[in-house]
């Protein structure tokens, strides 16, 4: 009873609003937090992946949401077609950036501090180390003092003597060990404050937490690239045919998705025509068919006034002009067609792109002509490369090279619908509103063409010719300002990393006392900060420095078994 009764006089401090941001601001800038926001972002990145966003097709997601009327709209509230866009995306990458920066500052402030420290005081006793030894030097003939030169607040400043030569008192083997600790690497410290056991302490691996700083600052790095590279870059997509060229403006991108501050005055005027287009198949039986090589040789010019450069672009090895990149992502077809409409006038003319359906590019070509008069014309059905046709009367297509092109449509007349100012997609001839002319069940049966053939429309509706082939590449042109400092930063994460794993965290400390009968008695132990397999392995190269140091030249067997009294190395935490 008397317990519970101190319990509630125990009155507890109220934070206060103060107290309250110190304490958010500090569970924020926990490491815990850090990670935990990492990756909570990479789960907010996967309705990405799920669902159509409006900025890569808003054709895509509008239709979405029309085959989708229930869930379609509150989909779109939660910015689920607006993934990166949206505020909880932006948030959360907002408080991960924040995060970071609070985890880090203190970390390298902390750890500047430690690298300007002494290495910690010597324990009492070393042989509690996980890694310990202790061996005997007989007297020797270096007088006491003549140990190496030691520099600022007793550093030595490099090993003395000749190896062999023993150390006459404690002092001395103390700076000797620490030469060599410091020859190896460590930053030591001599204390001699207890003159009858010197000592040395020396630590190395900083690296290893100067590596956890610079792969967490690079993180930043990396997240300030992707956000001025989402702000202030752009990407585009566009088809081109052989011998046609595209000029860097927003009407000459087939679509087109800017940055949040994109502005078009940052378009470079550059222009690219394709010349000529070549694809090598691979001719052996195992693989026959398959692509084995694109090459795209393209004439460039960096602005109105520039020179015209011949460049070469493949797959893999994007061209680079104007600060901007282009990939060859796509390849195939462009049948170059003529049609007459009714009344002998040409209603069009030039390549068609057909899209290839497979790996021999069996192609489907859908060509759209709201000029034509009286009645405007719809084409759809496929481009064969080398056309041939099975037991069934089957068109289809045998080699991917065109060896025998070929065309094989339907066609339509009627109202396309592309005056009424809704897009359409181009790939795609909604033969719902239309009447057929043409097809495989039809009376007329379907158009059929081989290169330079003109077949005429039934109902006087024109006719249509197969004038040639050419081909086309399809390029993605993205331009981001960020791209370089994308790559360092990534690139300096991944050594601070290593840097991080790979690199020990260990202290070292030597102390020496000289025995009654003249011995110099030394012990030394090792402690790794965290976990480090190699620990033992780094004690025995110590011991091995030291002894031959100081008993090189040591031939006496029952010398050298004296010598090694007391020596013992071990990897536990148990005391001797």
């Amino acid at each position: 009873m008397a317990q519970k009764d101190r319990e509630q006089d125990v009155a507890l401090p109220a934070l206060g609003f103060l107290g309250t941001l110190r304490w958010a601001w500090t569970q924020l800038t926990s490491m815990r937090t850090a990670l935990f926001l990492l990756l909570l972002l990479a789960v907010a990145a996967v309705p990405g992946s799920l669902f159509p966003q409006r900025p890569a097709n808003p054709a895509v997601v509008t239709q979405y949401i029309q085959d989708n009327p229930e869930t379609g709209p509150i989909l779109d509230w939660f910015q689920l077609f607006d993934v990166y866009s949206s505020i909880w995306f932006s948030a959360i990458y907002l408080l991960l950036f924040i995060s970071l920066i609070g985890c880090v500052i203190p970390r390298a402030i902390a750890h500047g501090r430690a690298w300007r420290s002494k290495p910690p005081r010597t324990p009492k006793r070393l042989s509690r180390l996980p890694v310990y030894g202790a061996f005997a030097i007989p007297a020797g003939s270096v007088p006491d003092g003549a140990g190496p030169a030691t520099g600022a607040a007793g550093t030595p400043a490099e090993a003395g003597g000749q190896a062999g030569e023993r150390p006459s008192s404690a002092r001395a083997a103390v700076v000797d060990a620490a030469a060599l600790l410091k020859k190896r690497g460590y930053r030591v410290d001599v204390r001699d404050e207890d003159a009858a056991q010197p000592s040395a302490g020396a630590e190395r691996g900083f690296a290893k937490e100067l590596g956890n700083l610079v792969f967490h600052i690079s993180l930043i790095g990396v997240l300030i690239s992707v956000a001025v590279g989402g702000l202030f870059g752009y990407r585009g997509q566009k088809i081109l045919v052989e011998g046609e060229t595209f000029v860097n403006t927003l009407v000459g991108y087939d679509s087109f998705t800017p940055g949040t501050n994109f502005s078009e005055n940052n378009l470079d005027p550059y222009a690219i025509t394709l010349e000529d287009f070549e694809v090598q198949f691979d001719r052996q039986l195992t693989h026959y068919g398959q692509p084995i090589d694109f090459t795209a040789t393209m004439t460039t010019k960096a602005g109105p006034d520039a020179e015209p450069q011949e460049q070469i672009l493949k797959v893999n090895e994007p061209l680079t002009i104007g600060g901007t990149s282009v990939y060859l992502v796509g390849n195939g077809y462009a049948p170059v067609v003529t049609v007459r409409d009714g009344e002998g006038n040409i209603a069009h003319q030039g390549p068609v792109v057909s899209i290839p359906q497979d790996g021999l590019f069996t192609s489907l070509m859908v060509l759209k002509v709201p000029d034509a008069q009286p009645d405007q014309l719809g084409f759809v059905g496929f481009f064969l490369p080398t056309a041939a046709i099975d037991e069934n009367g089957v068109s289809f297509s045998r080699d991917p090279d065109p060896f025998l092109p070929q065309l094989n449509l339907n066609s339509y007349y009627g109202d396309l619908g592309l005056d009424n100012g809704e897009p359409q997609n181009v790939y795609v001839l909604e033969t719902d509103t239309l009447t057929e002319l043409n097809s495989r069940n039809s009376d007329a049966s379907g158009l059929v063409l081989d290169a330079g053939e003109t077949v005429e429309l039934p109902e006087d509706k024109g006719s249509i010719t197969f004038d040639g082939l050419r081909r086309y590449v399809a390029l993605d042109i993205t331009h981001d300002p960020a791209e370089l400092g994308a790559l360092v930063f990534s690139s300096l994460a991944l050594a601070g990393l290593s840097a991080s794993l790979f690199i020990g965290r260990r202290r070292v400390w030597i102390r020496a006392g000289t025995h009654t009968d003249g011995r110099v008695m030394v012990e030394y132990g090792l402690l790794a900060r965290g976990e480090d397999h190699r620990l033992a392995g780094e004690g025995a190269a110590i011991e091995k420095l030291l002894r031959e140091r100081w008993l090189a030249n040591t031939n006496d067997d029952d010398e050298n078994e004296t010598a090694h009294v007391g020596a013992s190395a071990r990897m536990s935490g148990k005391d001797n």
